[in-house]
């Protein structure tokens, strides 16, 4: 089956017969959802299925659902998830509990994906923050430690795979130390390459072998002193794919970004000349998607066999898990309780 190198959101609850149309001529390789889209669980249900019905084929279908302040599905319907720096500062304490903690997070999590019709998170986030850096990496990281990051994101991505949810690790090469949201201006990380390997990069070389990964609307410059990582394909190559050895599909963060210069159509050719294998757009806007598929092209040769072997785990059965357990020893180890419990 053949899908094109993109990614779509949709504008509200349900589609539009335009939405229908387009995604049914453009047919992206997934979707991609937020708050907008999620009011309750049976209409959640009900956008999924009709997602996947305008393609004609199971297409992934995304979501940002870290816990913390980055979280798509919120109370009162879903669960309210700790921010990731909340296992970190477990893990300080107790790397045991830490651990456990993070994996029965996200496998409680992706179950409530599931049952919406969801199978792909973009988590974990795997960025190493510094002092100074902007927040919008803050606690939505594990840890200022890259040894920590690797263990805790390994064992979230475990969870989520092994309840049958994809996991994306973000944001390559490392956002941690970026000086501007790049949702409204584009990072310059100033740091040499022998910081920027023994720091941001560790995590992501550690788990390498994860099978998705987004990249960062910042510029690098020591290694590429005029593109961001999303759009330059010295990063692309030589870091991502030769230094961290990274061999799974690669996409861009959001395409629609103000980080990025340029149209939007602009944009997603230069993503894809660089080597992105997918290109990320978020917002739902129309226009803006028909800009992205004049751009995105079939997938083929490594890209296809990239998308393949992600398509194929989730082919794989999930294991069980007692939600019920699962959620009292999740609220046991990290010590919620009453009203606090989900909070």
């Amino acid at each position: 089956m053949s899908f094109a190198s993109a990614i779509y959101g949709c504008k509200g609850l349900e589609l539009n017969d335009r939405e229908k149309r387009f995604f049914r001529e453009a047919r992206p390789w997934g979707f991609i959802l937020f708050s907008r889209n999620a009011d309750n669980p049976e209409q959640l249900r009900r956008l999924t299925a009709s997602l996947r019905e305008a393609v004609g084929y199971d297409a992934p279908i995304l979501i940002d659902q870290e816990g913390g302040r980055v979280q798509r599905l919120r109370p009162p319907h879903w669960r309210a998830w700790p921010a990731a720096r909340r296992y970190g500062e477990l893990f300080e304490r107790d790397e045991g509990k830490g651990l456990r903690a993070a994996h029965l997070g996200a496998r409680l999590m992706a179950s409530e994906l599931t049952d919406a019709g969801i199978n792909a998170d973009c988590l974990p986030v795997l960025d190493v923050p510094v002092p100074g850096a902007h927040d919008v990496i803050g606690d939505r990281a594990y840890s200022g430690d890259p040894a920590s990051v690797a263990a805790l994101g390994g064992v979230v991505a475990e969870g989520l795979l092994a309840s049958g949810v994809l996991p994306v690790v973000k944001h390559m090469p490392g956002h941690g130390r970026a000086c501007a949201d790049s949702h409204k201006a584009l990072p310059v990380i100033d740091a040499p390459l022998s910081e920027l390997e023994v720091s941001d990069f560790a995590p992501f070389h550690a788990l390498r072998s994860l099978p998705l990964a987004m990249t960062a609307h910042a510029v690098y410059a020591a290694l590429d002193p005029e593109n961001p990582a999303t759009t330059s394909a010295t990063v692309i190559r030589e870091t991502i794919r030769e230094r961290f050895g990274f061999e799974g599909l690669l996409m861009s963060d959001d395409i629609s970004m103000k980080a990025l210069k340029g149209g939007i159509g602009m944009r997603s050719r230069a993503a894809l000349r660089a080597g992105c294998d997918v290109v990320l757009h978020c917002n739902g806007d129309m226009a803006e998607m028909e800009a992205v598929a004049k751009e995105a092209v079939v997938l083929s040769g490594r890209e296809l066999a990239r998308s393949e072997a992600v398509l194929a785990l989730l082919a794989q059965p999930s294991e069980h898990l007692d939600i019920d357990s699962a959620l009292a020893e999740f609220a046991e180890i990290m010590g919620l309780s009453g009203e606090d419990r989900w909070g």
